[in-house]
């Protein structure tokens, strides 16, 4: 598309293997500390001065995107002024919604000060009474209505906030009294969000922030069947043995697979954020099939895992 990348991480946050991903896309990888918010900013500041860098995203969470966006904004470089930020993140009275509320996440992205629903993707969770997430539908079913007071709720955040350009990531509880917003950030939707929408539409939300930046707006497809991702829902422990994994890859409806251990290392419990790094992505003609599906996949990978000492 034209686009030269550079990449800004914090080591840390660095998976052994994605990391050589985003080298491969980037024309650089530099890493920093996100902690230290100086040294950060001047890395910012020194990479989009060197290489006459035209824009810079933060396409992550965390304590490291106010510092990111100050620095790109000082430098004429951030599409949105730092307050946006501040105002998006704001948490609202529907992150204490009930924990059997069913929740959607909506992606959206904006672009010239327009808001475009690109889809609306459903929690798969256990069920009473942890409600514990354990994968994602895209699309949610639901009615018309339905998806346009949801949609309605969204956009009237996103307007609020001053939001300019960029991706959203809002995720919505659905109350006896109509939708509710939980949160709401100002990116990417993780847990291969993406590449569900992807499959199932046929657009490529991550290519249309790159688009958006040239001022192209998004023309996002019906979907056409479905997509799920479900995490493999391993016991806590150290891994000692694993199988299935290459007959999981070469399932005809399986679009993405990712086990990112090796014998000797610790899985977290069902729950924890990064347990949700193994995953599989199957595609289906509905929702039911889907979810079969992924079942499969879970049972076909055999995984000893030594319970962890208490």
């Amino acid at each position: 598309m034209g686009f030269r990348i550079w990449s800004v991480w914090d080591p840390s946050q660095l998976e052994a293997d994605f990391a050589p991903r985003v080298e491969e896309v980037s024309e650089q990888l530099l890493l920093t500390d996100f902690a230290d918010e100086a040294g950060l900013r001047e890395v910012i500041s020194r990479t989009a001065q060197r290489h006459d860098i035209g824009a810079v995203l933060h396409c992550g969470h965390g304590s490291s995107v106010l510092p990111v966006v100050r620095e790109a904004w000082r430098l004429g470089l951030s599409p949105n002024p730092p307050a946006v930020y501040e105002r998006i993140q704001v948490r609202e009275e529907g992150e204490r919604a009930p924990a059997e509320a069913p929740r959607v996440s909506v992606e959206t992205l904006t672009v010239n000060g327009t808001h475009h629903i690109v889809g609306m993707t459903a929690q798969r969770t256990t069920g009473p009474p942890h409600f514990v997430v354990t994968g994602h539908l895209h699309p949610a079913p639901l009615t018309d209505v339905e998806q346009k007071m949801i949609g309605a709720a969204v956009e009237e955040r996103l307007t609020a906030s001053g939001y300019r350009f960029g991706p959203a990531h809002t995720q919505v509880a659905l109350l006896r009294d109509g939708p509710r917003i939980v949160s709401c950030h100002a990116h990417l939707g993780a847990d291969r969000i993406p590449l569900l929408i992807d499959i199932a539409r046929g657009f490529d939300l991550e290519a249309a922030v790159f688009t958006g930046l040239q001022g192209d707006r998004p023309v996002v497809p019906s979907a056409s069947g479905y997509a799920e991702v479900g995490f493999f829902l391993l016991p806590e422990g150290r891994l000692e043995t694993y199988t299935g994994t290459e007959d999981i890859a070469v399932t005809p409806w399986v679009r993405g697979a990712r086990f990112p251990y090796t014998v000797g290392d610790r899985i977290p419990p069902v729950g924890d954020p990064r347990a949700r790094r193994a995953y599989v992505v199957v595609e289906g003609d509905t929702p039911e099939v889907t979810r079969e599906r992924v079942a499969k996949a879970r049972k076909d990978l055999v995984a000893d895992i030594r319970p962890a000492a208490r």
